[in-house]
């Protein structure tokens, strides 16, 4: 009996010792991109050891040293398809790794950009795109690549909490946007702006004030000025090709820079799905506020509309279309039915008899104050269960909960809208729920894409695409100009889609980890590395919303150019001059120096003296010849 014992106990330790040797590498790599290998509870009388990577005909040897029991390294494998991994000298002890071609990580993103310049649908474009990199990683099989694009990485973009909470924040702030729209809250903030809109300036002026006012979503800012400004600038003689260009150049960049806006769960997603990939733990609100000063195309953009209207000076194109409707007292060079609805605004408004601008401003109010409520308090908690009493307003910030701030404030701006309308029975019950419905209907196309850009965020991070594209270009980028090029491919793929959503999708998973990558691929230090990283971020929103604002196929250009009652071809022809002039000094000026330092303040300061200078320089002032209206 005690030899069985003593037989079993034996057997026992030796399962155990066998268990505890083991090999870990991924299931997945890429040819000639590292991998990390660890080996452990190796025997203390091997000092170097070999592992060995073979397919059924070649064979790859790894000679490497043996620290404390353990090896923890990383390889790189010139063989592809279906490989085993072993250590001969531990019998038994091995792994499966799959290893593809490295060119074939980069087909996933850039399929997904063909398609979406060829068939102009990001949806099936970003579809395709998740689904051929399923296929490479699970052995080039489509038909189980298709079924994993839907039971592994979009069930696994909804399952993750953060995820889920910037889904119901965005769609609760559809729900707010729906009520203030029909409640007739937007229109009554819009006639309190335009009662200052007695002369040509202070008309454009209010146009470009209204633009900023309603920041909280680009498609209700672009069909609530163009339609309620028309009449009045049509008064004024401004041309509507300026109208069109004001309400195109406001609606983007205003939304997309708001600290809440219809934009930021789909920024902050985008973000925080990227942070991830790279193991930050930064806060993706905090980060989302540190890009901001160095989103110079969308800020220069609002501060050239400014300048714009209050010198009344104009150049090209527009300079033409402003000279036609002074001189000649037509505001379109071609043949427009005035008033017809265009933009189906009439499921946007409502009860405009009713309308009061505190409907619209107080439910915003409470969005606003009730996000920086929420970040302080849950910033504080957080310093609190720290244990730490010493901290600023930046280190709150940085330690809040950004998604419950947002969930927290665009809930309460439900209830409080809804009270109000109830409360001065400009609707019934069920006609404001219907309005609730109506907003977060109008943010599910927003969503699904959101999720497919999580989803494409996984594929890339499990293809190791940013490692790839350092293995090529590692020694020849520097990563001081990846901001500028950032933002010239940003530009480019929101021009040709039509989309600035979608190229964030696209974009915002590859850049991120490329970012640091680089950076640390040219020994960058920490602080470095973070100016590069909110480069980049930067110039993805950034080149997004430039993009998208010259595209002629972008959905809020040619609401800008219905809404206003402007020749599409004409308002696309008559802006582009001004677009591209704001870009071309926000990179030259703004992307390249900051990306070595210099304070993003000053190179907006800079720029907009440059462009108050080219208004000067090559601009002209248009006036009336004959109207009775005084400037």
């Amino acid at each position: 009996m005690k030899k069985i014992t003593l037989t079993l106990f034996l057997i026992l330790i030796g399962l155990s010792n066998l268990k505890a040797q083991n090999i870990s590498a991924p299931s997945f790599g890429l040819e000639g991109v590292k991998f990390s290998v660890k080996i452990n509870s190796i025997p203390d009388s091997i000092k170097i050891i070999t592992i060995v990577l073979t397919d059924q005909e070649k064979e790859q040897k790894y000679l490497l040293n043996v620290n404390n029991s353990k090896v923890d390294t990383l390889i790189s494998s010139n063989l592809t398809g279906a490989l085993i991994l072993s250590v001969p000298v531990l019998k038994n002890i091995s792994t499966n790794i799959r290893v593809i071609p490295g060119w074939l990580s980069l087909v996933p993103p850039l399929l997904a950009i063909l398609l979406a310049l060829i068939f102009r649908q990001v949806i099936i474009a970003l579809l395709i795109g998740i689904w051929s990199g399923a296929i490479f990683i699970n052995g080039y099989n489509p038909i189980i690549g298709l079924l994993r694009v839907i039971d592994t990485y979009i069930i696994n973009a909804l399952t993750n909490t953060s995820h889920i909470q910037i889904i119901v924040f965005t769609s609760l702030f559809g729900g707010v946007v729906g009520l203030i729209s029909k409640s007739g809250g937007t229109k009554g903030l819009a006639d309190l702006i335009t009662k200052f809109a007695k002369s040509r300036r202070s008309g454009l002026l209010s146009t470009w004030l209204m633009g900023i006012a309603i920041f909280f979503d680009d498609y209700a800012n672009t069909l609530i000025v163009g339609n309620l400004m028309r009449p009045i600038t049509d008064k004024l003689l401004v041309s509507r090709e300026k109208l069109s260009f004001i309400v195109d150049a406001t609606a983007a960049p205003v939304a997309s820079l708001f600290i809440v806006s219809s934009w930021i769960g789909y920024e902050v997603g985008l973000i925080h799905d990227g942070l991830k990939m790279i193991g930050s733990t930064e806060n993706a609100y905090d980060v989302f506020l540190q890009t901001i000063p160095y989103r110079f195309y969308p800020i220069l953009m609002l501060i050239f509309v400014f300048l714009v209207a209050y010198l009344k000076r104009d150049f090209g194109p527009m300079l033409k279309a402003e000279k036609r409707a002074v001189d000649e007292g037509r505001v379109t060079g071609k043949d427009v039915l005035i008033g017809q609805d265009l933009t189906g605004s009439t499921s946007l408004f409502g009860n405009e008899d009713k309308a009061k601008w505190y409907n619209g401003v107080i439910p915003i109010l409470v969005l606003v104050f009730g996000t920086i409520i929420g970040l302080y308090i849950t910033g504080i908690n957080a310093l609190a269960a720290k244990g730490i009493t010493n901290y600023g307003m930046r280190d709150i910030i940085g330690s809040s909960d950004s998604y419950v701030a947002l969930l927290w404030a665009s809930f309460s701006a439900c209830i409080i809208a809804g009270i109000m309308i109830m409360s001065q029975k400009i609707m019934t019950l069920k006609e404001t729920v219907d309005a609730w419905f109506m907003g977060l209907r109008s943010m599910f196309l927003a969503l699904i894409i959101l999720t497919l850009a999580w989803s494409i965020g996984a594929i890339t991070n499990e293809m190791k695409i940013a490692d790839y594209i350092v293995s090529i270009l590692g020694d020849s980028l520097n990563p001081h100009f990846l901001p500028v090029l950032v933002f010239l491919v940003s530009a480019a793929i929101s021009f040709s889609t039509g989309t600035s959503w979608g190229t964030m999708a696209i974009l915002m998973p590859i850049v991120i980890p490329l970012s640091v990558t680089i950076s640390a691929y040219n020994n960058f230090i920490a602080a470095d590395t973070q100016l590069i990283l909110i480069g980049v971020i930067s110039s993805v929103l950034a080149g997004s919303v430039f993009g998208d604002h010259c595209s002629p196929i972008s959905d809020t250009t040619i609401l800008s150019s219905m809404a206003s009652g402007c020749d599409h071809v004409d308002h696309v022809r008559t802006q582009l001059p001004y677009a591209i002039s704001v870009a071309f000094f926000t990179m030259l000026l703004g992307d390249i120096p900051t990306a070595y330092g210099f304070s993003p303040y000053f190179s907006i300061i800079i720029i907009a003296v440059i462009l108050i200078a080219i208004l000067y320089i090559f601009g002209k002032k248009v006036d009336y010849k004959f109207s009775k209206v005084k400037n």
